[in-house]
């Protein structure tokens, strides 16, 4: 596999960071994910956090060096992060399961697949226009859906954020897969936040990621979609990959990565977390208590892996 790969996270104008972001690759197969803690329950963060360890902990005990079935790992892997969010609440005696929303996609053999929940978005674009994104879980969506709204009205509606699939929570999550997707030579694929796609909108996106390199074009794109939103700004999360067919000429691949060399047991991840803990508002604030959340968090997602 031959592709350019760089993601970035922002806290935007919001106290913390509740996105989590990741990506991991072995010799043959590419997982990048992005989750978004809802914000409007108790340790959103939390959910984020315990969804992206679990994703992509399974992702390099299975992806050795591919993955049987790229899309029934999906299936498990969203599953599985779900139900370990549910047993970290009922070990803290939560009065409710933290929510996060997850959109994650696996590459391997020349061709996507992706599955989501909520309404961070996946986008597939070819030749500087979108092939396909994926369709929010939101109550606005349905709403288009029916013909109630247009799309633009949908954009500044006051029920956007109302969402009917997430991790986490009291309801089973209506996890969306998509079909096999073959890449070409130079396709990108952006996993993003509801803080980047929201201020930005479609055009602004594809323009902002086919203008150059992602290492430059990402900041510039998360820059402008903080100062369009203003004082509003949301957390900000993308993780943004160009793909490379063989043939592809080296002077498109200068920050290209390369897995031919990699052994057969071998992965690179890279995981973007920010600071957790908890006070009586629900906020975690020093260091102890992030150290602890975490080593539980972990110890949840171990008990799982031995089920």
């Amino acid at each position: 596999m031959r592709f350019t790969i760089y993601q970035e996270s922002r806290t935007g104008k919001r106290n913390d960071n509740q996105d989590r972001i990741a990506h991991c690759y072995s010799r043959d197969a590419l997982l990048m994910l992005v989750a978004d803690g809802m914000g409007g329950h108790l340790h959103g963060e939390l959910a984020a956090h315990i969804a992206a360890r679990h994703v992509v902990q399974a992702f390099q005990r299975e992806a050795r060096p591919a993955l049987p079935d790229p899309g029934l790992f999906l299936s498990r892997a969203l599953a599985g992060a779900h139900h370990a969010i549910l047993d970290d609440a009922l070990d803290r005696a939560l009065p409710e399961a933290p929510r996060t929303t997850i959109v994650a996609c696996v590459i391997q053999d020349g061709a996507a697949h992706w599955a989501h929940a909520g309404d961070s978005r996946l986008y597939l674009l070819r030749r500087g226009h979108v092939v396909t994104r994926t369709r929010d879980h939101s109550r606005t969506q349905l709403l288009v859906d029916q013909g109630i709204l247009t799309p633009a009205e949908a954009d500044s509606h006051p029920a956007r954020n109302r969402l009917y699939s997430c991790l986490g929570g009291s309801h089973a999550p209506q996890i969306e897969h998509s079909a096999r997707t073959p890449l070409r030579d130079g396709d990108i694929i952006a996993l993003c936040s509801d803080g980047v796609w929201g201020p930005a909108g479609d055009d602004a996106l594809v323009s902002g990621l086919t203008g150059g390199p992602l290492s430059r074009c990402v900041p510039q794109l998360l820059k402008q979609a903080e100062l369009t939103a203003g004082s509003s700004a949301d957390n900000l999360s993308i993780v943004a990959m160009c793909w490379h067919a063989d043939n592809a000429s080296q002077a498109t691949m200068a920050d290209a990565i390369s897995t031919r060399t990699m052994a057969l047991d071998d992965n690179t991840t890279r995981l973007d977390t920010s600071s957790m803990g908890a006070d009586a508002s629900g906020e975690l604030d020093n260091d102890d208590e992030i150290e602890r959340a975490i080593r539980e968090i972990n110890d949840t997602i171990k008990k799982l892996d031995k089920r």
